[in-house]
């Protein structure tokens, strides 16, 4: 396990943080969660028909005795649930629906972190991300100010971290969009012990070509500053120029970055999403997440090729954020 995840672990000691996990008869998020609870660090809640959860996890040899299990079909507050769901809806549900709505597990358990009886969520191992987030964005919403979620991913190789946004939400972000992931992956990365300083990348550093698209994010530097005046930012860059120190100096010689970014803002999640992979792939590095950001409460997506410890690892980065 890398360092980061010793680091997340040290952090969340005696802090009795809970995530729950929709598909809590899937393999991969019994194993998980079986470690999760074995290691005392967070309590797993484990979503479906708990004899079904009970014999999955005896087939697999995993032990859940750690795990929390809810049934949604018999949950004593399912009609509280059901009065919350609604008046969050503000009345484009009503309660028969909610009923219906609610035996859903990704919206039970979304439920569940709104009221509190949860930290955080974990889903995506057999779920779409529309399945995961459309929940999320209806129940937990975005932040005061923050119009859009947003995608992150913690890029880790032996000692290096860096933070790339967005990588897996919005495909053609306008100015507003940008500087809203400016601000929140500023906020990410300090989660992670990362002291944000922030690239906004382009084809172009400092005006060396014009056009709409670097425009765009010239702009979302200019509002990412009035949000938040006290962030290490400037762009726009080439990627050399924002992380190697002599083309800075070159290229961007007045620049508050000097080639030491360590904060991503790609374009586009064309750009981002292939900037991130080509790291991984070619640099070796280990990409975590996408981490969800922007969200009231943490809720996390998963891919649906996940393994046992991508499951273990997105829990700890979501109670990390709780």
């Amino acid at each position: 396990m890398s360092n980061l995840f010793e680091q997340i672990k040290d952090q969340l000691k005696n802090t009795d943080k809970k995530i729950v996990f929709p598909e809590g008869r899937d393999e991969r998020v019994l194993t998980a969660a079986s470690q999760l609870g074995a290691s005392g660090i967070v309590t797993p809640i484990l979503l479906g028909d708990i004899q079904e959860i009970r014999q999955k996890a005896e087939a697999v040899n995993v032990n859940v005795s750690a795990c929390q299990m809810i049934d949604p079909h018999d949950f004593p507050l399912f009609g509280d649930m059901i009065d919350a769901f609604v008046e969050r809806r503000k009345g484009k549900v009503t309660a028969a629906d909610a009923r219906q709505i609610l035996l859903d597990e990704n919206y039970f358990g979304t439920m569940l972190v709104y009221m509190n009886q949860a930290d955080g969520l974990v889903s995506g191992a057999t779920h779409s991300t529309a399945d995961t987030v459309r929940p999320a964005l209806q129940i937990i919403k975005t932040k005061d100010g923050i119009k859009k979620t947003s995608g992150v991913f913690i890029m880790v190789r032996n000692d290096e971290k860096y933070v790339f946004a967005d990588c897996a939400i919005n495909m053609n972000p306008d100015s507003q969009d940008l500087a809203e992931i400016a601000v929140e992956s500023a906020n990410t990365a300090e989660l992670f012990n990362v002291d944000p300083r922030i690239a906004m990348l382009s084809f172009s550093t400092k005006g060396s070509a014009q056009s709409e698209e670097t425009d765009k994010v010239i702009n979302a530097l200019n509002l990412a500053r009035e949000k938040n005046p006290s962030l290490v930012i400037d762009g726009e860059f080439q990627f050399d120029a924002a992380f190697v120190p002599s083309v800075a100096a070159k290229k961007a010689p007045e620049s508050v970055i000097k080639g030491d970014a360590n904060v991503f803002i790609f374009p586009s999640l064309e750009a981002g999403n292939i900037g991130y992979k080509v790291a991984q792939r070619l640099g070796e590095f280990e990409a975590v997440g996408p981490i969800l950001q922007g969200l009231n409460k943490p809720v996390n997506d998963l891919s649906r090729g996940c393994s046992a410890e991508d499951v273990y690892n997105l829990a700890l980065i979501t109670a990390a954020q709780a």
